[in-house]
């Protein structure tokens, strides 16, 4: 397999109008962690899962933090750029139409599929976001129009706050996006709840984009 500029993993879509899953990790995690979220979500989706490049204590991440929710945004800029054009080689390299690619990230990998949206705009075709965060505030904002984003965020999660939940989704909105807000009765934790929202949101959603064929 190609290395493309990340360690990652590649699966084809089973049909032509299929979304390719953008399958990003949380701190810790790798190329494999999401794959069986991908399945669950949607089985005829192609997937590109790379693993994170920077490591926290031997973790992988997909950026640098100082602190405990607190962003290295300098490192957080490079690595949306880096991701963003690992991306369109991957579509070129393997094929895949790079409009129908959804991201589904979670905790880490969710802020960096935010800043994806907010920083480098035409790499995602939507977006499926556990346990996100603001991470970054770009002036001006981007026009990312009708984008769908599920934003699933836990209302006793201890690291991401109700009120950074709706500060995320209110951002988004404020650039275009078509936001579906979820919340979940759990902590930072991915739960089958998550799980089961973000499978009958993929469906719906991108349908109604027309990022896939109903």
């Amino acid at each position: 397999m190609a290395d493309l500029g990340f360690v990652h993993t590649f699966e084809e879509p089973a049909t032509t109008d299929a979304p390719v899953l953008l399958l990003l990790h949380g701190t810790g995690g790798n190329e494999r962690d999401l794959l069986p979220v991908a399945r669950m979500l949607a089985p005829d989706a192609g997937v590109l899962s790379p693993r994170g490049k920077v490591l926290e204590r031997g973790m992988p991440r997909f950026f640098r933090r100082l602190a405990e929710g607190v962003f290295d945004l300098d490192d957080l800029r490079r690595r949306t750029i880096e991701l963003a054009a690992f991306v369109a080689a991957a579509a070129a390299h393997y094929g895949f139409d790079p409009r129908r690619v959804v991201a589904v990230g979670f905790s880490n990998g969710a802020n960096i599929a935010a800043s994806l949206l907010l920083l480098e705009p035409g790499t995602l075709g939507g977006a499926i976001l556990f346990r996100a965060m603001v991470p970054l505030v770009p002036d001006p904002l981007p026009n990312i129009p009708g984008t769908p984003v599920l934003l699933s965020n836990g209302h006793l999660d201890p690291l991401v706050s109700a009120a950074e939940t709706e500060r995320l989704a209110a951002l988004l909105r404020e650039a275009g996006a078509d936001v579906t807000l979820a919340w979940q009765q759990a902590g930072h934790e991915l739960t089958e709840g998550d799980i089961e929202r973000a499978r009958g949101w993929l469906s719906a959603g991108l349908q109604a984009s027309g990022l896939i064929d109903s």
